[in-house]
């Protein structure tokens, strides 16, 4: 059984000393509930159930004196929280029956509210998110002391359990009395939170519960599979370690719970390397430094996590990197189109992709940090040197070509690079690359350059498209005649030629005529 299925049916029972505690549970509660949940507080009379209510409406709704009657009498009594988030807080005791339910309007009122609901055993049954409180007096425990048994259904039981363990994370860690602020985070499945505590120190929450294996999509496997993307927190704990034992600026580690996916990271800050007038030189020549000093170094390909655990860095193979380029026929081209590709184009593409890849797998390999590019890159100006680089996001590397991550930073989705600087900083990669290496091949690196250049483009092209198709995040197609135009730019080498052939034929908007 995973840890998800596990949450769901084990009661966690707390002893509430007094009522005080019975609040901190209620604010506690607070933080993890979402609109469409419902909160089942079971229990005898003067068992705390209109208190740990109060507690939870009191901070959604922003207020620790709001008053908050039981609704013994209106039976139904709703509130609006914070950002329009709506609580109903009801209590069924005098219910003769689920039909005064229905005329009462719950089920409307309660659609995209929380709902905590006291005598629970009147509700028809429920199929989505709940979690079922039972408060009972203990007095062996102390005159005021109550015992309260959790267990969430329907996915809330998860999201009670990484709560739990933030909680533990955070007290053991000394952040315990942090405020949180959520930070805006980037377009995967984690989230990111600034802790300050009240002398205030700041350190950065990651929250990072390991992914289920999504629907298989070729050969058996899921799409995180064959691209190779990190599906637990061991990833981003490896390759952190690993870059920080370089003498690069990684963020240390203040705290961690891998099983839940939770890590307290340093704060490297907020200073951009790039701003609205595009890089900043002296910060992007640093971050060029950076991949030339990763590059010329022998890396492992397995890293250590934790004790007795390893993290092997998997392969950036010809598979992965083909099914990421199918991702432009798959979105990008039915979204320009309005139409999807005929099936001989798409395997004509996959054809000239599959050549243009050849020979690549067979060339040095090196630690890709896949997604290292302006908003993962902060500088810090009281280090030294290449030290000044923070690097923020790398749960993703992968073994490939070095010359993958050179064409992340100058061909920057969110930043407009010159053809001039761009080849200004290549020139400054190859001079550090042969201070450490004299053999060092700027003819075969360029070649690669342009190739992973282009794939990368045309991969991106298909993430932009999939995020405002599928996922309703239209933002991301502003930056897609920037991609457009590293694409054109990396098809003019001689190796990308029958690559250059197909988008002309399939998509002239993607290969300008000189």
């Amino acid at each position: 059984m995973d840890q998800e299925g596990m949450a769901e049916r084990t009661p966690w029972e707390i002893v509430l000393p007094d009522e005080s505690a019975t609040e901190d549970l209620g604010r506690f509660l607070a933080e993890i509930l979402r609109p469409g949940d419902l909160v089942a507080l079971s229990g005898g009379l003067g068992g705390g159930k209109t208190t740990l209510a109060r507690a939870i409406i009191r901070e959604i709704v922003g207020d620790p004196d709001l008053e908050v009657p039981s609704p013994t009498f209106t039976l139904i009594q709703p509130y609006e929280g914070r950002s329009g988030q709506a609580v109903v807080h009801a209590d069924l005791y005098r219910l003769r029956g689920p039909d005064e339910l229905v005329e009462l309007g719950f089920d409307e009122m309660t659609e995209r509210a929380i709902a905590l609901v006291e005598w629970p055993d009147r509700l028809p049954p429920r199929h989505g998110p709940t979690l079922a409180i039972d408060l009972s007096l203990k007095p062996e425990f102390g005159d005021d002391a109550r015992l309260a048994r959790l267990i969430g259904g329907g996915g809330l039981g998860g999201r009670l359990m990484r709560a739990r363990a933030l909680r533990v994370l955070l007290d053991r860690s000394g952040w315990g009395e942090a405020e949180r602020f959520h930070m805006q985070g980037d377009a995967s499945s984690r989230s990111y939170e600034r802790l300050v505590n009240p002398d205030g120190a700041k350190a950065v929450l990651m929250v990072s519960p390991p992914k289920a294996d999504g629907p298989p999509v070729r050969d058996g496997k899921p799409y995180s599979a064959i691209v190779h993307l990190a599906e637990s927190v061991h990833a981003f704990v490896a390759v952190d370690r690993g870059l920080r034992a370089l003498g690069l600026s990684a963020p240390k580690i203040l705290g961690e719970d891998l099983e839940a996916g939770l890590l307290i990271l340093e704060d490297l800050g907020t200073e951009p390397v790039a701003d609205q007038n595009g890089p900043r030189p002296e910060r992007y020549a640093e971050a060029v430094k950076v991949l030339a000093r990763l590059h010329g170094t022998t890396l492992p390909g397995v890293l250590p996590v934790a004790e007795g655990r390893d993290h092997v860095i998997p392969p950036y193979d010809r598979e992965a990197l083909l099914f990421e380029a199918e991702l432009l026929p798959d979105w990008y081209a039915p979204f320009v189109a309005n139409s999807p590709l005929a099936p001989e184009a798409r395997a004509a593409f996959v054809a000239a992709w599959s050549e243009a890849l050849d020979g690549l797998e067979g060339e040095a390999r090196t630690w890709t940090l896949r997604d290292y590019h302006s908003p993962n890159l902060i500088w810090l100006p009281e280090r030294d040197g290449i030290e000044r680089i923070g690097l923020i996001d790398f749960q993703d590397a992968v073994l490939g070509h070095p010359a993958y991550d050179v064409a992340s930073l100058l061909q920057d989705a969110r930043v407009d690079a010159s053809a001039e600087f761009e080849l200004r900083l290549l020139g400054l990669y190859a001079r550090e690359r042969k201070l450490r290496d004299a053999e060092f091949d700027m003819q075969g690196f360029a070649r690669a350059y342009a190739v992973l250049g282009a794939q990368r483009a045309t991969k991106i092209l298909g993430i932009f498209a999939r995020l405002d198709r599928r996922d309703g995040k239209p933002g991301y197609l502003a930056h897609l005649p920037r991609i457009e135009g590293y694409l054109a730019r990396n098809l003019a080498h001689p190796a990308l030629a029958g690559v250059r052939a197909w988008y002309a034929a399939h998509l002239p908007r993607l290969c300008p005529e000189p």
